[in-house]
């Protein structure tokens, strides 16, 4: 989980104390998936209903967490960074997304996508990243974050 630092921005060199904050869509995901399964285990939800079952198996969601876990591991080692240095783990974490939602048969939506970039902005935003600095100094918005890389 990707926690705040408690008084961005921090200097070169500097140790990150983080806490939780922002919170993963893979758990809301993940609680939805448990809230059916224990549904259907108890005859008040039908297999074939259990619509987040299927569109979140828990392999998806297994990977998506190992893609953020490593972005967030990224975002926590950013010291006075430069915005190449800043870009960099964000390409990577929506390569690795890319990757994860075609071997998977394309499971992210509209709302996974919205619920996964705002994630991917906010990460950024609590280790004191100046996102829309950042997305202004490149010429986008910042809505536009993911938008170069990102095929889902």
């Amino acid at each position: 989980m990707i926690r705040t630092v408690d008084s961005p921005p921090h200097p070169a060199g500097a140790i990150v104390t983080l806490r939780a904050m922002t919170r993963r869509p893979t758990e809301d995901w993940g609680r939805e998936v448990e809230d059916q399964k224990g549904r259907i285990a108890v005859g008040t939800l039908a297999e074939h209903d259990a619509w987040a079952l299927h569109l979140w198996p828990e392999p998806f969601i297994a990977a998506i967490d190992a893609a953020l876990d490593a972005y967030e591991a990224d975002v926590r080692a950013l010291s006075a960074p430069s915005d190449a240095e800043i870009f960099a783990p964000v390409k990577r974490v929506v390569m690795a997304l890319n990757a994860i939602d075609e071997g998977h048969g394309s499971r992210i939506e509209t709302g996974e996508r919205e619920s996964l970039c705002e994630y991917i902005d906010d990460a950024l935003s609590e280790v004191g990243v100046d996102v829309d600095g950042l997305t202004h100094r490149r010429g986008i918005d910042r809505a536009e974050l993911t938008d170069e890389w990102r095929d889902w």
